[in-house]
């Protein structure tokens, strides 16, 4: 019975390091499949999202690729030269004959008050062509030009086919008398600046403005009879339905002035003396 226990233990001993050499063998046959080199993989990042394509399977992962941004790789954004059309313009018209001379011998109702006729111009759009970089360029846009002419004594304007003409009035005493006119604009500029940086820019530019009358009316204020009136008459009053200024404007940063003049005649041809506005003033640019 001795005999017997004795050969049982040494089967024992004899067995268990067969099982712990194939345990090892287990685990060092898992170690090398987990550190096998993965099949051939695919990477394309579309956004923020990551498509692998690893054998036949395919798999999207979302990452945030913001750190991998250089700066340096985007492209420098270009100087952009600004034109100096768009703003407010106030100043002064003064009706001139054919021969720039403010006399009108025949026509003395258009020797205007200049000091109380007054031209604001709300230019609201504006683009300028680059031609020399930032420095020279073609601008253009739109705007409106509103325009009043205020007689010198109680003239009543009149128009009819084929004549303008105006007539004291001997019955009111006016205390503002106007022929006013507005039109939609559009300039074409050639314009040079110092600077791309418009606040510390010199800038001159020269063209032709363009206009379409689309509004025209007289407007009178006085006294009769001891009371107070106000009339205001519509009417085209032989207008041109066009007008062409040469015009000049120059200045620094948002401030600076302009000058133009009619070269088309400001009523209808043979209805009047041919009468050429010219206005000039300040401006601050937007």
């Amino acid at each position: 019975m001795k005999a017997l226990y004795l050969t049982l233990l040494a089967l024992t001993l004899g067995v268990t390091p067969i099982f712990a050499q194939e345990e090892v063998k287990e685990e060092v046959n898992e170690e090398v499949n987990t550190e096998a080199t993965p099949p051939d993989t695919t990477r394309i990042k579309i956004g923020k999202k990551e498509i692998i394509i690893i054998g036949e399977d395919v798999e999207v992962q979302e990452e945030d690729f913001e750190d991998e941004f250089d700066p340096a790789d985007e492209k420098p954004e270009k100087e952009k030269s600004e034109a100096h059309w768009a703003g407010l313009d106030f100043g002064f018209n003064v009706l001139m004959n054919n021969n720039m001379g403010t006399d009108f011998p025949n026509y003395p109702y258009w020797e205007n008050d200049a000091a109380r006729s007054q031209v604001w111009n709300l230019n609201l759009l504006e683009h300028k062509f680059r031609i020399a970089r930032e420095y020279f360029g073609l601008t253009t846009g739109l705007g409106f030009s509103f325009n009043s002419y205020a007689f010198r004594d109680n003239y009543t304007l009149y128009a009819n086919a084929d004549t303008v003409a105006a007539t004291i009035d001997s019955l009111y005493n006016y205390s503002k008398n106007k022929l006013k006119a507005t039109y939609l604009t559009v300039p074409l500029l050639l314009e040079f600046n110092t600077s791309a940086n418009a606040s510390k820019s010199f800038y001159l530019a020269a063209g032709v403005v363009g206009g379409v009358r689309i509004a025209s009316k007289l407007k009178r204020k006085g006294e009769f009879d001891g009371k107070e009136f106000v009339q205001k008459e519509k009417g085209t009053y032989g207008l041109n339905s066009f007008k062409l200024d040469a015009t000049a404007r120059l200045g620094y940063g948002n401030w600076g002035c302009f000058a133009s003049y009619s070269l088309l005649p400001m009523f209808d041809k043979g209805k009047t003396a041919e009468v050429y506005p010219i206005n000039f003033g300040l401006t601050l640019n937007f």
